[in-house]
């Protein structure tokens, strides 16, 4: 009986011995190929990247020393997880094969590094001795569980607020309701500066300059006080803006502020208060400003999710983005790239963005899942730390350009609105509707697991 379709014919196997063929006369080699990272989610490429413990350290080890071994791919050195370099990796244009066999027409010549010594008991090569042999960067450890934890009554789930703020001399001010609070970090001595509540008004930001002698208060009322931190003293009221002041920003002795009346300020704390500058580009509330390193430009970002870039001298932006999609109040410029600078977006957006000032080019960019409420690089390492709001309300720290997740730290019941570095760089602080602030060790000025030397640390034995 014939079958009509050769699939439901059945198949007669003979049996007998295997036939191996014969490559004697063949120089083969084996060619790997990684699947393309372009097939992955952002979600699956965060946790292929986050790569930062001891075991994750050891299976890439392990993966280089098979490759040198089998493959004769003299890779003499480990390659550091956490960072994109592709240097050890062959990327294949066809990301569903595996593998590939290909024959050489020319014999490859004999590599004398990877000759072992006759003498040796080892069965590994030399490139392979000496990829065991090279210094292994010491995995990086960030600790999950803040150092400190202090209560903050009164902080404000606002999110267009700026009421945390860390000075050069080490002291913490925070708006709390009607009143201005100062914490030493050397001392954790506590005294308010200043109580607006006989004046019928409340706190809407703080801000200290760069000598870490002065403290701007931003109030509901749209006045902007200057106060001496050490005699306890207003100097100065400023006046001008006809809604809240949320957000401060201070260039050596000239103070910027934004308000909800769209209008940023630029006064010389020196002069009179009539010499001001106004710059009009929002279309709705000013809720994020910060100088650039080298006090030549002002970012400022906005409720019409415009994030706006200013010169000393001209009244109009020079620059404006308008990629996204909430309100931007996360602004930070890089301390180690000149002209770069990074936002974040609200809870519609929930972007970081990067961009190339000096060029008005658009970066990279990653969706954080969440409302962005915070920015601030590390001022040691091209690393940044994010604080977000709905719905993780969890602090990311970042590795740029590779923009790889190094940490992810919670605790916060609210969203973490308020984040401030301390002056020593290894620190921060944040806060959060939950009336708490916690303080973190996130940075490091040398990449080593030993317990870091800030002053900070010394309240974790008296907590």
């Amino acid at each position: 009986m014939s079958c009509r379709n050769l699939i439901f014919c059945p198949v007669s196997v003979k049996s007998g011995d295997r036939f191996i063929p014969t490559r004697a006369g063949s120089n083969w080699s084996i060619n790997f190929h990684y699947a393309n990272e372009n097939c992955r989610s952002p979600n699956q490429n965060h946790k292929a990247k986050d790569a930062s413990s001891d075991s994750s350290k050891d299976a890439v080890a392990y993966a280089a020393l098979l490759r040198n071994e089998l493959l004769g791919a003299g890779i003499e050195t480990v390659p550091d997880p956490h960072t994109d370099d592709r240097r050890h990796a062959v990327l294949s244009q066809d990301s569903h094969s595996l593998f590939r066999y290909t024959v050489h027409t020319k014999r490859v010549p004999f590599d004398s590094d990877n000759e072992v010594s006759p003498y040796s008991l080892s069965p590994l090569s030399n490139k392979s001795h000496k990829l065991l042999r090279s210094p292994r960067k010491p995995a990086r450890k960030i600790s999950k569980i803040p150092f400190k934890v202090l209560d903050a009554p009164e902080l404000q789930d606002d999110f267009y607020l700026n009421l945390v703020d860390w000075s050069a001399g080490n002291l913490l001010s925070v708006g709390l309701g009607a009143c201005v609070y100062l914490w030493s970090a050397c001392t954790s001595q506590v005294t308010r500066l200043c109580d607006l509540s006989v004046d019928g008004d409340s706190v809407t930001s703080v801000c200290w300059n760069e000598r870490g002698s002065l403290v701007a208060v931003g109030t509901h009322k749209g006045y902007v006080q200057i106060w001496d931190a050490a005699g306890g003293r207003k100097l100065t009221s400023l006046e001008g803006h006809s809604a809240r002041v949320g957000a401060l920003a201070w260039n050596g002795e000239q103070l910027s502020s934004g308000s909800r009346d769209r209008v940023i300020l630029q006064r010389d704390v020196r002069t009179p208060p009539s010499a001001e500058r106004r710059l009009q580009g929002h279309r709705q509330e000013v809720c994020g400003l910060k100088w650039s390193p080298d006090h030549q430009h002002l970012a400022s970002g906005g409720n019409d999710n415009k994030l706006l870039v200013w010169n000393s001298s001209s009244l109009l932006p020079v620059q404006q983005y308008s990629d996204h999609l909430a309100a931007v109040k996360a602004i930070a410029w890089s301390p180690h790239q000149h002209g770069l600078l990074a936002s974040g977006g609200g809870t519609a957006d929930r972007c970081l963005r990067f961009w190339n000032t000096l060029t008005g080019q658009a970066l990279q960019s990653t969706d954080t899942g969440s409302q962005v409420c915070n920015l601030a690089w590390s001022k040691h390492a091209n690393e940044l730390v994010s604080t977000h709001g709905y719905s993780q309300n969890q602090i990311l720290v970042w590795k740029y350009p590779s923009l790889t997740q190094v940490a992810k730290l919670t605790g916060h019941s609210y969203r973490v609105l308020y984040l401030a570095v301390s002056p020593d760089g290894e620190a921060i602080v944040t806060g959060a509707g939950d009336e708490t602030l916690r303080f973190w060790n996130v940075f490091s000025k040398t990449r080593c697991t030993k317990e870091s030397k800030s002053v900070l640390n010394l309240f974790t034995r008296i907590r």
